[in-house]
C-alpha cells in the first residue's frame, strides 16, 4: 500500500449500515430497563437518565460509570443482546461495494463495544473490510473511559496504531465526533444518509444543508468518497 494512501476511520451506526430503522429504538429501550433495575428508578426517570447522560457525555455508560459505580463490561454485556439483530440490519448494496473497493486502510472507531460491533459487520458481510476494530472498550485514557467525543482518546489511538493523524479521514454521523476530530488534525465526512429518522442523538431536527466548520465534506452514500478524494467533489 502506498505510504500517503488514506486511513479512514468508520463510525458504525448510521454511518454504514441504517441503525434508526430498529437498532437504536431497542438499544434505547436496553438501555433504560437496565438503569430502572439497577438503580431502582421509575421507567421515565430512568429514560431522562439515560438521555441526559448521553447528552452531556456522549455515551450513557460513562454518566453510569462516574456517578453510580456501574461495571462497563455488564452494561455492555446486558444492553447489547438484541436478539435477533441480524435480520433488522439493513445497508445498501451499493454502499457495501464502494465500502469494499475504497483504496486506504480501513478502521472503525465507535462507542459501542466489541462484540457487538463485529455482530454487525459479519453479519453486514463487512468484517474482512477493516484492519481494526476500535471499540468503547480501547477507550479508555488513563483508566478513564473517554469515548467519542473525546479528542484526548483520539490522541491515544493514533499514537496506539502508529496512525498519522494527517492521513486519517473520519466518517461518522455526528457533528460533536467531527469537531473534536478536526481539532485532532483529522480529515472529517459528515454522513447524512440516516440522519432525518434518527432517534438515537442530538442530531435529531439538525439543519442538514448546511456544513459546520469543522465539516470537510457532507455526503448520503458511501459512493460519494470515492468522487470527494480523485476531485475534491463529492457528487452527493
Amino acid at each position: 500500500m502506498h505510504p500517503d494512501s488514506p486511513i479512514w476511520l468508520f463510525d458504525l451506526d448510521n454511518t454504514l449500515h441504517d441503525a434508526s430503522r430498529a437498532v437504536f429504538w431497542r438499544l434505547n429501550g436496553s438501555m433504560t430497563d437496565y438503569i430502572e433495575q439497577q438503580l431502582g428508578l421509575p421507567r421515565d426517570e430512568a429514560d431522562r437518565l439515560r438521555i441526559h447522560y448521553w447528552r452531556r457525555y456522549g455515551a450513557t455508560l460513562l454518566g453510569l460509570e462516574r456517578h453510580h459505580g456501574i461495571r462497563a463490561a455488564h452494561f455492555l454485556a446486558q444492553t447489547h443482546v438484541l436478539p435477533g439483530l441480524e435480520a433488522q440490519l439493513h445497508m445498501p448494496p451499493a454502499d457495501r461495494a464502494a465500502l469494499r473497493r475504497l483504496p486506504g486502510r480501513k478502521f472503525l472507531l465507535t462507542n459501542a463495544p466489541a462484540e457487538y460491533a463485529k455482530r454487525v459487520l459479519t453479519a453486514l458481510d463487512l468484517a474482512s473490510c477493516f484492519e481494526g476494530v476500535i471499540a468503547i472498550e480501547g477507550m479508555r485514557v488513563f483508566g478513564d473511559l473517554r469515548p467519542k467525543p473525546d479528542a484526548r482518546m483520539l490522541r491515544v489511538v493514533l499514537a496506539r496504531y502508529k496512525l498519522p493523524a494527517s492521513r486519517c479521514i473520519l466518517v461518522e454521523d455526528t457533528v460533536a465526533n467531527l469537531k473534536s476530530a478536526r481539532r485532532v488534525g483529522l480529515q472529517t465526512v459528515w454522513m447524512q444518509h440516516y440522519l432525518r429518522h434518527n432517534p438515537h442523538g442530538p442530531e435529531v431536527g439538525i439543519h442538514l444543508h448546511g456544513r459546520p466548520p469543522a465539516v470537510c465534506v457532507r455526503i448520503k452514500k458511501l459512493r460519494a468518497l470515492h468522487a470527494w478524494r480523485r476531485h475534491g467533489t463529492t457528487g452527493a
